[in-house]
């Protein structure tokens, strides 16, 4: 019984010396600062370029690369007020949108009918539209450009609204599988036994408790879209229907010239929608894909 005891004592001060200050410091501390300067390092240099005066920019003999004590806001105002920013900031945004409600709708359906309706070869399928998802999107692209201007969707918005849920739907079904089958099977029987149909138990059921669930599918999706390049350098030419990573590289790039000034203020502008966006759901995001990947 002493040796029970003291063998438990022994468990319970086993991990005690990481409580010193130097143990805490080498095994904790100092690795989250690394990982932390080398997740934000881009994102300081990508805001200390478009706040840099533009003789900083081309003489970094003179002048320190990694700051600057004169900033000035002349490449933001530049960008917004001396270029179409504002209307490539909006075609980024309402095709992302639609894109992703397209996405989120079909990822719903597709997931709920793999995960809680029992068929042979569920499994499979879930398999399947999960690999698709692997298949890279320059390769994509080239069948998917035929389909577009045979439709006659070339050069406008809905081409990229149509061919964005290929690459968004295997992705987001497998996190809404994962998320799904976190959820009781017992409230779905419950509710056939009351008479409930399908349908009733998807919308008042099911849904209601995988909101954390479909945020973070739709955070996925939006920022997919959001930072899509390919499929928008392909399929639209006009430049006023143009996306934002698409735009802001044409529009200051003349052959070998980079107007980095320019550029890093509309990268920075572009991407505070989806800081900001993060910084409102970043808890449901990490508690849906932590659903996901536990099952």
């Amino acid at each position: 019984m002493a040796d029970a005891t003291l063998a438990r004592e022994d468990h319970s001060e086993g991990m005690s010396y990481l409580d010193t200050g130097l143990s805490r410091l080498v095994t904790l501390y100092l690795p989250l600062l690394l990982i932390v300067v080398v997740l934000l390092f881009p994102f300081y240099w990508m805001a200390i370029t478009a706040v840099k005066p533009k003789e900083h920019l081309l003489d970094l003999d003179r002048h320190n690369p990694l700051f600057t004590l004169q900033p000035t806001f002349e490449h933001i105002r530049a960008l917004l007020f001396e270029t179409h920013y504002p209307l490539w900031l909006w075609n980024t945004m309402f095709i992302s949108v639609i894109a992703t409600i397209l996405a989120l709708v079909a990822s719903v359906f597709a997931a709920y009918a793999i995960v809680r309706i029992r068929y042979t070869g569920a499994q499979m399928v879930g398999g399947l539209i999960f690999l698709s998802y692997l298949v890279p999107p320059s390769i994509l692209f080239i069948p998917l450009s035929t389909v577009i201007y045979q439709y006659g969707l070339f050069d406008t918005p809905f081409a990229l609204i149509l061919t964005y849920p290929t690459i968004l739907i295997p992705f987001s079904t497998w996190l809404l599988m994962g998320y799904f089958k976190t959820i009781p099977y017992e409230l779905e029987e419950c509710a056939l036994i009351d008479g409930a149909t399908r349908w009733q138990i998807l919308t008042k059921i099911i849904l209601p408790l995988a909101v954390p669930g479909l945020i973070s599918a739709g955070i996925f999706c939006l920022t997919l879209c959001w930072n899509e390049f390919i499929y928008a350098l392909t399929f639209i030419n006009t430049q006023d229907k143009k996306t934002v990573p698409v735009a802001i590289v044409t529009a200051f790039t003349d052959g070998d010239q980079y107007k980095w000034g320019s550029l890093m203020a509309g990268a920075l502008v572009g991407s505070l929608p989806l800081v900001v966006l993060y910084s409102f759901f970043v808890e449901y995001y990490v508690s849906a894909m932590t659903g996901a990947v536990k099952e």
